[in-house]
């Protein structure tokens, strides 16, 4: 008999909203990490296991909800790179930033509501293919690199993503083996692996930048249908990186936006992008319970911390967590654009980039930070080259294919 949803529950579930409030606010940290530090400390917490994976779920949650706020605010560049900027800095740019938020909460609110019941329903689905599917991984991932390069318009632009997809496939065959220890030990090499991809070229490109420009109203543009269909797509693409392993959110929208009728373009791709990002917690859910493989750092955390799969108690937590995150996203990410458009943007990107390298050594220690600075230096292929950042996503392809 599943468990009840008593106060000990409820109040781990709170804790984890606030985990995952702070993880999602500070840049180049990941509800992952807290997740792993949390199982860390079962044996010294009091309560159920399964409360204590309501706290990690919950933390997962409103993660996805919130690091929209910092990705939007912190690393906005010039105008005039605004090209190859990713598509949120462009809305913040125009001084949309304000309806980005919006638009991100929006995908995913609306994802987290599609998700269960599609999961439900295609859960039984992949249990019936996941064999046949597991033998096939490596050709799966690349016929999906092969559909990523494709995307590119130009020729030049898929030789040049063909390029980085090797070299960042190549960084992860050299670091993602490395088991170091820091002061935290908490989530490995991943953590300062991903702030060198994602993190510090951003914050590179803003140095010279003019900071957050004065925001707008916060009236969503886009018509409510697309929205829908975006958020949809975003779901679609949750699902595809909740059971296929290798694939993440981004790499999931940029394969399922192309269905979604009309040119939604940066808006769109916010919405979708977001979606995925919070059905996939909810997929991955299903994947531990279904098929016992944790497609997550939030699921490997619940793994080895031995949460009961009690699906009633944690697909409630995560609901009530992405109703918290909806309203967070909008009461919190105001006020975060309007501050840090005060702020000199300089001392912003540079103090922003010292909480990379402090988390890179926390989590990693020495080796940590060898890993961020040469994570950093293939992170600025893709803006150097004009491809899109998606391609450095094939960093995760050498673990996938030796599991």
């Amino acid at each position: 008999m599943p468990p009840a949803v008593g106060p000990t529950t409820l109040c781990y579930a709170v804790a984890g909203v606030g985990l995952g409030t702070c993880s999602g606010l500070t840049p180049g940290l990941h509800a992952n990490n807290f997740a792993l530090l949390l199982a860390s400390a079962v044996p010294a917490l009091p309560g159920p296991s399964v409360a204590l994976g309501a706290a990690m779920l919950a933390a997962g949650v409103v993660h996805t909800f919130l690091d929209v706020v910092p990705a939007l605010t912190l690393g906005v560049p010039d105008p005039a790179t605004a090209a190859v900027t990713l598509p949120g800095h462009r809305l913040v740019l125009d001084g949309r930033g304000r309806e980005a938020l919006r638009l991100s909460a929006l995908g995913s609110g609306l994802a987290a509501l599609a998700a269960v019941p599609v999961a439900v329903v295609l859960t039984g689905v992949v249990e019936a293919v996941y064999p046949t599917l597991r033998r096939h991984v490596p050709v799966l991932l690349v016929a999906v690199a092969v559909v990523l390069v494709a995307t590119e318009p130009t020729w030049r632009r898929r030789v040049v993503a063909v390029g980085t997809l090797l070299v960042a496939a190549g960084l992860g065959w050299l670091v993602l083996d490395l088991d170091p220890s820091g002061p935290v030990a908490a989530g490995g090499v991943l953590a300062p692996l991903f702030a060198g991809l994602f993190g510090a070229p951003v914050l590179v490109e803003a140095l010279d930048g003019e900071g957050v420009p004065p925001q707008a109203d916060p009236a969503v543009t886009l018509d409510p249908r697309t929205v829908v269909g975006t958020a949809g797509a975003g779901t679609g693409a949750g699902a595809l990186v909740g059971y296929l392993p290798g694939v993440s959110a981004a790499v999931g929208t940029v394969l399922v936006l192309p269905a979604v009728p009309g040119r939604s373009g940066a808006r769109g791709f916010l919405v979708a992008s977001s979606g995925a990002s919070t059905a996939n917690t909810v997929f991955a859910l299903f994947a531990l319970v279904a098929l016992g493989t944790p497609r997550t750092g939030v699921m490997v955390a619940m793994d080895r911390a031995g949460v009961p799969h009690a699906t009633g108690v944690l697909v409630g937590t995560a609901c009530l967590a992405a109703a918290v995150g909806f309203v967070l996203v909008v009461s919190v990410g105001d006020a975060y654009l309007r501050t840090v458009g005060r702020l000199d943007y300089t001392r912003v990107s540079l103090a922003t980039g010292g909480v990379l390298v402090v988390l890179a050594y926390l989590f990693a220690g020495g080796v940590g930070l060898a890993v961020f600075a040469l994570a950093a230096v293939v992170g600025l292929l893709p803006p150097v080259l004009g491809v899109r950042r998606v391609h450095l996503m094939a960093v995760l392809g050498p673990a996938v294919v030796s599991a």
